[in-house]
């Protein structure tokens, strides 16, 4: 009785066992100063550490601890040298790990020294702006209200010329209007002071991508009515006799 209080009170100033509840410590752990995952893990975010795992293609790992997350029961860990390399692990896959010495190995701190860089929220709405606007633009150049031939003829003049629509009407670099429902040449008309050289180039353009576009409908084999195939008519019979008469 007296020998087994001498030992609890001889065992009273040394620390725990630094191993976590499920999977036994490494070899060697007792040596390399190793620290409990339940009590040390909040202290060692952003920390050096070796964490031992029981992973098989990631035994060892050397880095620092991002964030805990104790509802996924999970950590997000970092590798710098020679790559930088993030995990996820599962807080169960720790076999246990030990702090590390600043100059253990080089890892350049996660962020500059100072307060953390503010956020340039003038470039970010400009940006956000101007996402708007190509989406807004984008938009413009779909008119829902004329045929499939006409926003045809409006996206092959797009590529060549500034278009845009007006109503059924295409507005073509803001000085030629492109009347529809025709969209034909004839249907072009000139604004006032506008060159007769632009309504001229505005026509042949428009005449060229007709054209293409007919030639492309064409090549798709979807016009006109299926070639009908003439039936082939039946050979009677040989009696294999003479004919009378012959």
């Amino acid at each position: 009785m007296a020998e087994s209080v001498n030992k609890r009170q001889s065992n009273a100033g040394k620390a725990p066992a630094v191993t976590p509840k499920s999977p036994p410590p490494g070899p060697g752990a007792a040596a390399n100063n190793m620290v409990s995952v339940e009590t040390a893990l909040s202290a060692a975010v952003g920390v050096r550490v070796r964490l031992h795992t029981t992973l098989v293609m990631y035994p060892h790992l050397e880095g620092v601890i991002l964030f805990i997350d104790p509802t996924l029961n999970a950590l997000a860990f970092v590798t710098r040298p020679p790559k930088p390399t993030h995990h996820i692990l599962a807080l169960s896959s720790l076999k246990d790990f030990e702090l590390l010495p600043n100059n253990a190995f080089p890892f350049p701190p996660l962020l500059p020294p100072g307060p953390p860089p503010l956020l340039d929220t003038q470039a970010l709405m400009a940006r956000a702006n101007a996402s708007l606007a190509k989406a807004k633009e984008k938009a413009a150049k779909k008119n829902p209200n004329v045929s499939k031939e006409a926003q045809d003829i409006f996206d092959a003049l797009g590529r060549q010329l500034p278009t845009r629509w007006d109503g059924k009407d295409i507005i073509v670099m803001d000085q030629v209007v492109v009347r529809g429902p025709g969209y034909r040449p004839d249907d072009c008309k000139a604004g006032k002071g506008v060159a007769e050289g632009t309504l001229t180039r505005v026509k042949k353009v428009l005449e060229n991508e007709r054209r293409r576009l007919a030639q492309r409908d064409a090549g798709t084999g979807a016009k006109g009515p299926k070639p009908v195939i003439p039936a082939i008519p039946a050979i009677p019979a040989f009696s294999g006799g003479p004919r009378k008469g012959g």
